[in-house]
């Protein structure tokens, strides 16, 4: 995974981009080639604090061609400093994680709730970066389903990590996660936090959760934020 730079908005702000190219497919709630199918690439980049583009999917295209990313891909956009990214591995599994946490948010809240999203936190300015998004690599082929279940698995994993790092949440409204797997080779049926490669997915998403999350915190406490 390479980290690219450009100019928007007066700002230079970051991406991640990785490239396995054909043989792989991807599991991900992203705006851009979300849903399981054929991904070449997988694209993290970040946008000003106040994004107001309302074609969201259309500038992640460009982005990608502007990075010379073709065919089938994974694009999220997130506020959050992607320069800060943080990379961990566990025995072939790689997963890295962009933390922002400006309104840390429970996944169950009461209906007719006011969503903290459109406001910002007391004492604290609405720019501030927020969500979650993690990409996983997994060396080995997948299953449809033992893709949706590496997204259970990674996901309570982040949770955990987040409870561990000191914030009351369960996430972001606004995380988005991508799970990339070959297609060659027998597929594994299982990716829950118990079996082979799930445990290897939620100890190393825990990792790059829990160091981003901490690293989020010192960011908090600098006097100019």
């Amino acid at each position: 995974m390479e980290t690219v730079w450009r100019e928007e908005g007066g700002k230079r702000l970051a991406a991640t981009v990785w490239r396995p190219g054909d043989g792989h497919r991807a599991i991900s709630s992203a705006m851009l080639g979300g849903g399981i199918g054929p991904a070449r690439w997988v694209l993290n980049a970040q946008v000003p604090g106040a994004y107001a583009r309302t074609d969201p999917v259309v500038h992640l295209a460009e982005l990608a061609a502007s990075y010379g990313l073709d065919g089938p891909g994974v694009g999220m956009l997130t506020a959050a400093s992607v320069s800060r990214t943080m990379r961990r591995e566990d025995e072939g599994v790689g997963a890295s994680a962009t933390v922002g946490l400006r309104v840390p948010t429970w996944a169950a809240a009461p209906a007719g709730a006011a969503d903290p999203e459109l406001a910002p936190l007391e004492g604290k300015p609405a720019w501030q970066p927020g969500t979650v998004n993690i990409v996983v690599a997994v060396p080995v082929p997948l299953s449809d389903a033992a893709l949706v279940n590496a997204v259970v698995t990674a996901t309570e994993a982040k949770t955990q990590a987040l409870l561990e790092a000191g914030f009351p949440c369960t996430g972001t409204a606004s995380d988005a996660i991508c799970v990339a797997a070959p297609t060659a080779g027998p597929e594994e049926i299982f990716a829950g936090p118990r079996s082979i490669w799930g445990a290897r997915i939620a100890r190393a998403v825990h990792a790059a959760v829990h160091a981003g999350a901490l690293d989020y915190a010192r960011y908090l406490e600098t006097p100019s934020n």
